[in-house]
């Protein structure tokens, strides 16, 4: 690996020196470049289409799995299907994500599949971290999809976040809970310039006491522009709460969708959004700290975020 690839993995997977210590497959440009396997973790090359199949064996405990992806070459678009199989009452950390390094004038697009079927009692925890850099003119292009499927007993805790320098991103996440699932999602997205971020969420609680929580926090500023839907459907006894809150800043303009259809008398069901900006008194409380105008924008919309 050389510099930039380092640094795009510290970026988005937290690499620290030369490889991971768990199990892990590094995706570059389209094809594998590194793997490593354990005891409880297989990973094997799909035949069919690009990617991987991921799995862990049953009671398998605290061990990580890294699979991130790096793009250095202007001009790919590169679509990999990376299938996650997480055995009975299993618990791991799944850590993935993309960084795009793109210093020339065509557009660099990484779009990733996802899908994890949990079995009884299996718990993960997935962090997903997206990034761009580079000189070029040439877009960086993130296009996720992630597909839950969730057996009794089952939890998946999701992190998702866009770090900067995206310029376009369409994020697609789809779930279906049996009972007493839970399925809880964290989204952090900064857009700037002209920059386009579009979540969708879409989420059934098929089996009874599922139950989900999708909190979005975001900051648009410039002139870029975000857009966030969910759909979460209630069929039995279950609980559901969608949260979106967005600071606004310049010519930015931030869309909220919300939909939620309960099918049952004990479906709960629950969806707020905050869209607003920054308020002055915060701004004047900082300030009056030593802080600069922008510093103490800056500190907040940090605070947001975290």
């Amino acid at each position: 690996m050389d510099k930039i690839d380092k640094e795009l993995l510290k970026e988005i997977a937290g690499l620290e020196g030369d490889t991971f210590e768990s199990a892990y497959n590094i995706r570059k440009n389209g094809k594998g470049m590194e793997r490593k396997v354990t005891e409880n973790i297989n990973i094997v090359t799909k035949q069919d289409v690009s990617g991987i199949d991921i799995y862990v064996k049953e009671n398998t405990k605290f061990e990580f799995v890294h699979i991130p992806v790096i793009i250095t070459e202007s001009g790919l678009n590169d679509v990999v299907y990376n299938d996650f199989y997480i055995g009975k009452n299993a618990n791991v950390v799944i850590i993935a994500g993309c960084g795009i390094h793109n210093d020339h004038h065509k557009d660099s697009q990484h779009d990733g599949i996802h899908r994890f079927f949990l079995e009884e009692g299996a718990k993960v925890k997935y962090i997903e971290k997206h990034y761009g850099e580079g000189r070029g003119t040439g877009k960086r292009i993130l296009n996720p999809v992630t597909e839950v499927h969730l057996k009794k007993d089952a939890t998946l805790e999701m992190e998702s976040v866009q770090i900067k320098g995206v310029d376009s991103t369409i994020r697609t996440t789809k779930a279906i809970l049996e009972e007493d699932t839970n399925f809880v999602v964290t989204e952090k997205i900064m857009t700037h310039g002209l920059q386009k971020a579009k979540t969708t969420f879409e989420v059934e609680l098929k089996g009874e006491n599922a139950s989900t929580k999708v909190t979005s926090r975001s900051v648009a500023t410039e002139n870029s522009v975000q857009e966030f839907a969910s759909k979460v459907i209630g069929n039995t006894k279950c609980f559901g709460h969608v949260e979106c809150d967005a600071i606004i800043k310049d010519k930015a303009r931030v869309i909220a969708i919300p939909e939620i259809i309960a099918n049952d008398v004990e479906a709960n069901l629950i969806h707020e959004a905050f869209i607003g900006k920054i308020a002055g008194e915060q701004l004047k409380k900082l300030m009056t700290l030593g802080l600069t105008e922008k510093e103490a924008e800056e500190a907040i919309i940090n605070g947001f975020l975290k």
